[in-house]
């Protein structure tokens, strides 16, 4: 075997995989999709100057980031809790929990609240990670919690919604649902909007937990709803989009995607646009009005991630181990950053949340990524280090080999 100049420059080609640094941020991002309606918007202005970096943890990020205080907070399925600095993605803190956490902090106050699959809801010291009380339901809790009136809901595997007191973590209600609640509750109002696996969406009193009314999909409901004018957004995997009313949960319009779909809706309040994806790789942009559709984006993978907006442009993850940037008007690629380089893929079901003009989103391989949006640019990943050390491994093994070969034919 011949092995010329030419495969050894493609492999220290391949080798000299390069990110640029990063820059600009802004306002705070508290819990999963931003706010109180799950919108996933929030209009921020840039005040500190970070660099993109990637923070590894020792399993699965699919908790989403909240932010205060230029601080992430966020779970890994290696069961902790971490605060880390965004300005250049060190820890501050961290904190073991006895099961993985898929849920994502909500944060008010001097306080962060996660479930954890341990099925404890956790209070911790956003300063520290000192737990203040933790409260025990009776199965994993993959919900993400929200805060309403110094009260914390969240659902919980077993079943249940659950309203606990934000001071001392004793329990006010509870309501039982007829399956695993995953989804993440939203609030309008005085009305606490869920979804359940046993295929309803449930408007429940935030103050007693008593049930307004439900409304039936045709499959369980692990997206997490969003509101806008009076109207609740969600999505199942029966396949389809619902828009239903909060007043009396009539249907407004439905919309097939195809596939499942548990990606939670985005919501731009100033162009009725709502973002959602599926299990079939669709990224889609809907009217909220109608429910026409605007555009459609196809990945690489299933897309579990659920959008955030910045600007003009809307972000999220693929199983196909690509964070997507698409201009939010007319669904065209502005840039994707792939950690793993199109090699060692790692699904990417976290959901952003954006901070000024940059994005924090963490993947299947344990890192949390800082990407500037302005830059279009992340860091370099681990796996660009592996990768590159291999290939120089494998060019000095066939240079040696090549080496050998020579000698051989000059003895012979």
């Amino acid at each position: 075997m011949n092995i010329g100049k030419k495969q050894i420059i493609l492999g220290v080609m391949i080798t000299c995989l390069l990110a640029s640094p990063a820059a600009v941020a802004g306002a705070d991002w508290n819990m999963f999709h931003e706010n109180a309606q799950r919108t996933g918007y929030l209009d921020q202005a840039a005040d500190f100057t970070p660099t993109v970096w990637y923070f590894s943890t020792q399993g699965a990020i699919t908790s989403s980031p909240a932010i205060l205080n230029k601080i992430a907070y966020f779970g890994s399925e290696d069961g902790h809790v971490y605060a880390v600095n965004l300005e250049d993605g060190t820890k501050l803190w961290d904190y073991k929990t006895d099961g993985a956490i898929v849920s994502s902090p909500a944060i008010s106050g001097d306080y962060l609240y996660v479930g954890s699959n341990d099925g404890y809801l956790y209070a911790q010291d956003i300063k520290n990670g000192d737990v203040k009380w933790k409260y025990k339901t009776g199965n994993s809790i993959e919900s993400s919690p929200i805060i309403y009136n110094n009260t914390i809901y969240v659902g919980s595997n077993d079943g249940r919604v659950y309203a606990i007191d934000a001071t001392d973590g004793s329990k006010k209600w509870e309501y039982e649902t007829g399956n695993a609640v995953k989804s993440s509750p939203v609030i309008s109002s005085d009305t606490l909007l869920v979804g359940s696996d046993d295929g309803k969406i449930y408007a429940l009193d935030v103050a007693n937990g008593n049930k307004t009314w439900e409304y039936t999909t045709g499959d369980k409901i692990e997206s997490s709803p969003a509101v806008m004018n009076g109207v609740v957004y969600v999505g199942s995997d029966d396949g389809k989009v619902y828009a239903v009313t909060i007043n009396n949960g009539t249907l407004k319009w439905n919309y097939d995607m195809g596939k499942p779909v548990a990606s939670s809706p985005a919501i731009d309040t100033y162009d009725n646009s709502l973002f959602i994806g599926a299990d079939n790789g669709r990224m889609a942009c809907l009217d909220t009005r109608t429910g026409d559709e605007k555009w459609d984006y196809n990945t690489s993978g299933t897309v579990k991630s659920s959008p955030a907006i910045v600007d003009n442009k809307i972000v999220f993850g693929s199983d196909g181990g690509a964070v997507y940037i698409l201009n939010k008007y007319n669904g065209n690629e502005e840039w994707t950053y792939n950690p793993g380089y199109g090699i060692i893929n790692q699904p990417i079901q976290s959901s952003p949340a954006v901070y000024g003009n940059m994005i924090y989103i963490g993947a299947g391989d344990g890192s949390l990524y800082a990407l500037n949006n302005d830059k279009m640019s992340g860091p370099t990943s681990l796996y660009a280090y592996y990768i590159g050390g291999a290939i120089v491994v494998i060019i000095a093994f066939l240079v040696v080999v090549r080496t050998i070969r020579n000698r051989r034919k000059k003895e012979e």
